[in-house]
């Protein structure tokens, strides 16, 4: 948001994020690097949203969010929180390991509401959303083995949907944050929503505001094994050439049972 971006300024491309998020129109939103003012931007922009969000540098209104976004026809907020990727995780600002910044995860619990007045087969699930650190190789393997184990805590044995930039490839093969969220190694595992495993190229979703497809998947969607995926993609929108974010957002359309509707929708 206050990035020396020239023609890539928020201002200039603030409309084309919302037109973006709108074209696809999720009922789960996470965002990444979201400050204050980009999150105000967006709910005004947006009806029908409610918003869970704090900075990273002080838990409150200092520095970036991992900021969730939910429709509220769609969804009654039950529970939410926040804690910090470190070896302290519940003191806001915290770091650890080879960290070069604060990281984050934010979550809800969120209880379907077309169910519930329904009259029965309401659910509750827990999203959450964050973004490892960019430098620290070492703080992205424990950030993810704190991640796996808190969702599991929160959940309770409920489904769980996971969005975030990882700044890591999604390949089980490396000894990264993926293989420790999706691999088979016990305790609470999740699918890639992108169902690719492995890379098969063009699918990298840092693009430096260029479009460029190369380089490797960073921005995932994650379920539990209890959730099912319909569909699933990375969105390439631009306009004249000018590109909403430097990274593609990622979007997957998942189904929870009992839910009597077409499914949660989830969207970086």
């Amino acid at each position: 948001g206050t990035a020396q971006d020239g023609d890539n300024a928020w201002d200039l491309r603030r409309d084309l994020v919302v037109d973006t998020i709108e074209a696809f129109d999720p009922d789960l939103l996470g965002v990444q690097e979201c400050l204050d003012f980009q999150g105000a931007y967006l709910l005004e922009s947006m009806a029908g949203y409610g918003f869970v969000g704090v900075g990273r540098d002080d838990g409150s209104e200092a520095g970036e969010m991992c900021a969730i976004l939910y429709r509220e026809s769609g969804f009654e907020l039950v529970n939410s929180g926040h804690f910090w990727l470190s070896e302290t995780p519940d003191i806001p600002g915290s770091r650890s390991w080879d960290s070069a910044l604060p990281r984050m995860v934010s979550w809800v619990r969120l209880r379907t509401t077309e169910s519930a007045v329904a009259g029965d087969g309401a659910v509750e699930f827990l999203f959450l959303n964050t973004h490892f650190d960019h430098a620290g190789e070492t703080a992205r393997v424990r950030s993810a083995e704190l991640l796996r184990a808190r969702a599991g805590e929160l959940a309770g044995g409920d489904p769980i949907i996971i969005a975030g930039d990882f700044n890591a490839p999604a390949v089980r093969a490396s000894d990264g944050p993926f293989r420790v969220l999706a691999g088979e190694a016990g305790g609470t595992r999740f699918v890639d929503t992108y169902g690719a495993a492995e890379p098969e190229g063009g699918e990298g979703t840092f693009n430096a505001f260029e479009g460029r497809t190369t380089g490797a998947r960073i921005d995932w969607i994650l379920v539990s094994t209890d959730v099912v995926v319909g569909e699933s993609g990375i969105d390439r929108t631009e306009r004249e050439g000018r590109y909403p974010s430097d990274h593609f957002p990622v979007t997957a359309v998942v189904g929870i049972a009992p839910v009597t509707a077409t499914g949660a929708e989830a969207g970086r």
